[in-house]
């Protein structure tokens, strides 16, 4: 990985921003999909994207690639904006979100669209996907790393915590995998702790023999470092807590749960358009 330079981290935090503007036109021209969760995690997926991962959008499937498995799939319209950015496909494209005979269906189809590496629908199931490609990657001998991204509400599947408590039986043969958890406090029918409260997180998956990093989601610095870290843990398998905002960037969308599932009017779109072109300029200026 290179190293995160101040022009660098400009550019990822310009990025993220771009991203979050092309979710919301991607949203209110599909009239459909979800808005709070893919906000919250531009951050993320822009850190990963745009410098973390090893990737060739050229040759998506480039045999010594990392793998990213997106476990809540409902959040895919990050996904498809980030990948769209990094040159995996037309950016044009993205205004075909949820539309008729589209490749960026609601839930990620990994046949459609080149650099995806699973389907997902169901919740719960994308850490226990992803602990079987890394496992396969030890045993073909290969280097390459597995991240999977999975959402808080999520973490109320059983089948999830049947993956984790797998994953930390295999301690070190696993330690090429890295989850990242979306913690914003919500889900569809209102605040996570609410309708099914999941603390103490960390000591859960600390119990279940993994190595957990809490972050601030939004500092991509902070991020990457945690990234870092999980390299350098080479007795079991890293949860990284990421601690986002959903809605991240647009005022009346931030923490509220009634975004997590709709998509915005023509005339809020243009008045999230209009904060998160005004955040541009503020991005400059605190690296001037």
């Amino acid at each position: 990985m290179a190293e995160l330079h101040e022009k660098k981290l400009q550019f990822l935090e310009e990025m993220a921003n771009k991203i979050r503007q092309d979710i919301i036109a991607m949203l209110v021209e599909a009239k459909s999909g979800h808005s709070a969760g893919p906000l919250g995690m531009a951050d993320i997926f822009t850190a990963m994207y745009f410098h973390v991962l090893k990737h060739d959008p050229k040759n998506p499937d480039w045999e010594e690639r990392d793998k990213l498995v997106l476990s809540n799939g409902h959040i895919c319209p990050v996904l498809y904006a980030t990948l769209a950015n990094a040159g995996y496909f037309p950016v044009e494209e993205l205004m075909t979100l949820r539309k008729l005979n589209t490749r960026l269906q609601g839930h990620p189809h990994r046949k459609s669209l080149p650099g995806l590496e699973t389907t997902s629908g169901p919740l719960g199931s994308g850490i226990s996907q992803a602990i079987g490609m890394a496992l396969a990657l030890r045993l073909d001998n290969k280097k390459n790393r597995v991240y999977c991204l999975t959402s808080y509400g999520e973490h109320q599947e059983g089948n999830l915590w049947e993956g984790v408590m797998f994953a930390g039986k295999q301690g070190s043969k696993l330690n090429n995998l890295t989850a990242i958890m979306d913690r914003n406090n919500i889900q569809i029918d209102g605040y996570t702790e609410k309708v099914m409260p999941l603390e103490p997180l960390r000591q859960k998956y600390e119990s279940f023999g993994w190595h957990v990093i809490d972050v601030n989601g939004h500092d991509i610095a902070e991020f990457v470092s945690a990234v870092n870290e999980a390299k350098a843990i080479y007795e079991k398998p890293t949860m990284i807590i990421a601690h986002t905002i959903p809605g991240k960037g647009v005022s009346f969308m931030e923490n509220d749960f009634l975004w997590h599932g709709k998509p915005p009017s023509a005339d809020e779109a243009k008045r999230a358009l209009h904060e998160l072109r005004t955040l541009e300029g503020q991005i400059k200026s605190e690296h001037e």
